[in-house]
């Protein structure tokens, strides 16, 4: 058998920050189920690589369920440290709309690039898929490798084609979370197909209590977008399912859209007082054009029961209450997820399990946890990887600092 003294299992972000994160003495083995490294990673932010968020550590937590338990690796491996690792290498970064940073030159391929420039020390084995771990004093991975301290970061459970197949949560005998979609299109009880390609832009989506601003893109079978995708996961929260034991989830629940988000109900009313006196030969359908995008109208009129050729003058007060409703609360219903293009998983090795300071088993000694096989989510905008970089460097930290040369 070879010895080591630490085995990372999972070629990832996660896995390869815990190996940059050790200290070059020890003898380290990276073990990647794929031919090779980082395959979720070169498609993360459409191939341009939304490397993390740059808010200021304390609003970056705010955006988290568990943010108590993210605190100690957000702080020990934050934004600064991540990105001076590829400064140092003559990669920098440029940030867009809402805090994402992206490497300058906009390619997952760089960053990856340089990250596997930092593991030439490392040994990795490729095509290597871990299927029994055993711990006896020291760790024995498929009866062929030793290992003083394993680090797990095989991810999570969707986007299978890139390794992701949720393997790895069977490896231990750590608790785990129901297994669910996060960030995950939705499908939609009424066909869309006619008005697929359709973006809304800058709404406000409600769910329950929930309420989060951002774009929607209508698709073939449902709802998708950077805002449909974050209310997903509060769907996905919400709903009872475990993706490892439910092949198919199907959901009842209904979301509505406030396409007008600039006014509310008593000044929309208000205004269409005014203008359907003023502009009272105007027909219905081309005075939304102030609120809707174009092509979305006959679809709108179609929901509220309204003839788009009914002129201005013609609305009686119930079908102005009716316009108002919909522009504030044009609702979708909501039967299933588009599990294929769930980005994350929602759940994972339970937290309560894992010490926050070190991301080691509190049920396995010399055990470690990081990334997207942990419980913890975030929302779009390179928060996952925010995650998945720094629990890594903090569990290569804790399991280098505990080896004893």
């Amino acid at each position: 058998m070879e010895e080591f003294d630490i085995a990372i299992i999972g070629g990832g972000p996660a896995g390869i920050m815990a190996a940059i994160a050790i200290s070059s003495d020890l003898n380290v083995v990276l073990l990647e189920k794929n031919s090779s490294l980082g395959k979720k990673l070169l498609i993360t932010g459409g191939g341009r690589c939304n490397i993390t968020n740059g808010k200021p550590i304390k609003k970056l937590l705010n955006s988290f369920h568990d943010k108590n338990f993210l605190k100690h690796s957000f702080y020990t491996f934050t934004n600064e440290m991540l990105l001076d690792l590829f400064r140092n290498k003559g990669l920098d970064f440029i940030t867009e709309d809402n805090n994402r940073i992206f490497p300058e030159t906009e390619k997952s391929l760089d960053v990856l690039n340089i990250l596997k420039d930092y593991l030439s020390d490392i040994t990795i084995k490729y095509n290597y898929n871990v299927s029994d771990i055993k711990k006896d004093g020291n760790f024995i991975i498929n009866n062929d490798i030793i290992a003083k301290k394993v680090i797990i970061a095989t991810g999570g459970a969707t986007f299978s084609k890139t390794g992701s197949t949720g393997d790895g949560y069977l490896l231990t005998d750590n608790p785990l979370t129901n297994i669910k979609y996060a960030l995950v299109p939705l499908v939609t009880k009424k066909d869309l197909s006619d008005i697929a390609g359709i973006t809304l832009y800058e709404v406000i989506i409600k769910y329950k209590h929930f309420k989060i601003s951002g774009d929607v893109l209508i698709s073939h079978v449902g709802l998708t977008g950077p805002g449909i995708l974050n209310i997903s996961t509060e769907i996905s929260r919400n709903a009872d399912y475990n993706i490892l034991k439910d092949a198919d989830v199907k959901l009842n629940e209904s979301l509505a859209i406030d396409l007008c988000p600039n006014f509310n109900q008593d000044e929309l009313r208000f205004k269409f007082t005014n203008d359907f006196q003023d502009k009272g030969k105007t027909y219905i359908k081309n005075y939304l054009k102030y609120f809707l995008t174009n092509n979305f109208i006959p679809f709108f009129l179609e929901e509220a029961g309204i003839d788009g050729e009914t002129q201005l003058s013609r609305i009686n007060k119930k079908q102005k209450n009716k316009l108002v409703e919909s522009l504030k609360n044009f609702k979708f219903e909501i039967i299933g997820f588009n599990k294929d293009l769930s980005h994350v998983t929602l759940g994972g090795i339970a937290i309560d399990n894992v010490n926050p300071k070190t991301m080691e088993s509190t049920i396995m000694e010399d055990l470690y946890f990081a990334g997207e096989i942990l419980e913890p989510v975030g929302p779009t905008g390179g928060y996952n990887l925010k995650i998945a970089f720094s629990t890594g460097y903090l569990a290569g930290l804790s399991a280098s600092k505990k080896i004893k040369k």
